[in-house]
């Protein structure tokens, strides 16, 4: 990340010598003799960090005014108080106010260098673990082998290092804001941080100040809104569709101009941005009913990008349970279960209409709730432990049960049957893959073309566990 450091002080000499000593480190500076244009660098280009004088000569605040003011704008930027009339007094008073330290002039280049990454790293821990506390019950990764989750991990892998806007577009629960995360971290942004507007969740008679902030009135403090929070970072729209038309408007703006006014304010405040948003709606059509501002579609969707249903990718589904029964057995102590394969296929002939969370959410139930056996032992999850919405819809095989009369039916017949129902599970086990089929029950694949063929099994039959892009 490209560190920006404002330099104030109302001497020229030492506003060149750090401007030097900074540059030589590779950081980028810029300086103000005075307060008034302090307050004007701070607010058009907010600094990573700032190196401010005490004494200010000729100015209308001094250091510790202009520190309260800084602080109470934006109290994760740090600043480094410097001074060569300091005192015991001057140097606590300003670590009181949020002075991250206290310089004394004249300064070694080294010791101010040390000083200066330890005031960087501590602002850039402090934000990366409030987000990880947000983040904490999200996984990072889109996960599944499939043809369709490989295409959109390539297409991030592309755009991430771009500064390009991306529209991410796919189901509730499929995994949106997961991509946008990897988006995020594997971005020239990704010191920086990452911010989410969640426009379902918020009403609409506070997006404007959750957005742009409110500036400070009388006793009401100035508040910074999301945009300015998320300054050299990533701001995530999630659900984008359900921000009101009149913010739209002034979104719009402040992505085109690149700078906004809090509300209850007229300066301008500049940001620099990368966003992002998300929808599960087809915006075209929001559009066409006038809901959705076709200027802000165009800035929004320079990049689309489209997460597949969990239902796309049903050969996904196997690795996707496995990981959450094991990453929930951590974290909740409890003993890990397997997977029985009349179970995993019932899960591949589902719907899934609440996609990836619902998967996630189901194998967190099956674990606490899956009864054990008489003698007390976790045997795998079979189909008739899941819900019956989640196992009517496999094959005959996952539903039969120990009363079953196959012993009945003449040899032939029951063989016959078993077969047929072995044969099914296994087709919807690698999603009607009749090569992997084949290799897993040990047949060539013409063999068990001419074996499903005799079972009677059609191609209606196999198109119920096959998705669209698998081998016929």
């Amino acid at each position: 990340m490209n560190y920006e450091i404002l330099i104030i002080d109302d001497e020229p000499d030492i506003r060149f010598l750090l401007e030097g000593i900074l540059g030589d480190d590779g950081y980028h500076t810029r300086s103000a003799g005075d307060s008034d244009r302090a307050l004007e660098e701070f607010r058009e280009n907010r600094p990573s960090l700032i190196i401010l004088d005490i004494w200010l000569q000729n100015s209308r605040l001094d250091g510790l005014d202009l520190l309260k003011l800084f602080k109470d704008e934006d109290p994760g930027v740090p600043v480094l108080m410097i001074s060569g009339h300091g005192t015991i007094e001057t140097a606590v008073s300003s670590l009181r106010y949020g002075a991250y330290d206290f310089i004394e002039k004249p300064f070694q280049s080294d010791k101010l260098l040390v000083v200066v990454k330890r005031a960087l790293e501590a602002a850039r821990l402090k934000r990366e673990n409030a987000e990880l506390r947000v983040r904490a019950s999200s996984d990072m990764q889109l996960m599944g082998q499939s043809p369709l989750m490989a295409a959109v991990r390539n297409q991030i892998a592309k755009v991430a290092p771009t500064n390009s806007r991306v529209l991410i577009t796919g189901p509730a629960g499929a995994g949106k804001e997961v991509a946008a995360r990897m988006l995020h971290s594997s971005s020239k942004r990704a010191d920086g941080p990452f911010v989410v507007l969640n426009c379902a969740a918020l009403a609409p008679g506070r997006f404007e100040e959750e957005l742009f902030g409110i500036e400070k009135d009388g006793d009401r403090p100035t508040r910074h809104g999301l945009l300015e929070r998320a300054h050299r970072g990533t701001l995530l729209l999630d659900e984008v569709a359900d921000m009101p038309l009149e913010t739209q408007s002034k979104i719009v703006r402040a992505l085109q101009v690149r700078t906004f006014e809090r509300v209850g304010g007229s300066a301008s405040v500049k940001v620099d941005v990368r966003v992002i948003a998300t929808t599960n709606r087809d915006l075209q059509e929001e559009i066409q009913e006038r809901r959705f501002r076709e200027d802000l579609f165009y800035r929004l969707a320079v990049v689309p990008l489209h997460v597949p249903a969990l239902k796309e990718r049903p050969e996904d589904i196997p690795a996707l349970a496995s990981h959450f029964i094991e990453q929930m057995s951590e974290s909740a102590g409890l003993p890990r279960r397997d997977l029985a394969v009349d179970a995993l296929a019932s899960l591949q002939t589902y719907e899934w209409p609440g996609n990836v969370r619902e998967l996630r959410n189901l194998m967190e139930r099956m674990l606490i709730m899956a009864p054990v056996n008489a003698a007390g032992v976790n045997e795998p999850i079979r189909a008739d432990m899941l819900p019956e919405l989640v196992s009517k819809g496999a094959p005959s095989m996952t539903r039969l049960n120990a009363d079953a009369d196959v012993m009945s039916l003449p040899l032939r017949e029951a063989r016959d049957q078993f077969e047929t129902q072995y044969l099914q599970v296994q087709l919807m086990r690698f999603g009607g893959n009749i090569s992997r089929t084949a290799n897993f029950v040990g047949m060539e694949r013409s063999a068990l073309h001419r074996k499903l063929k005799q079972l009677g099994v059609t191609q209606e039959d196999r198109a119920a566990s096959q998705p669209a892009n698998a081998e016929p």
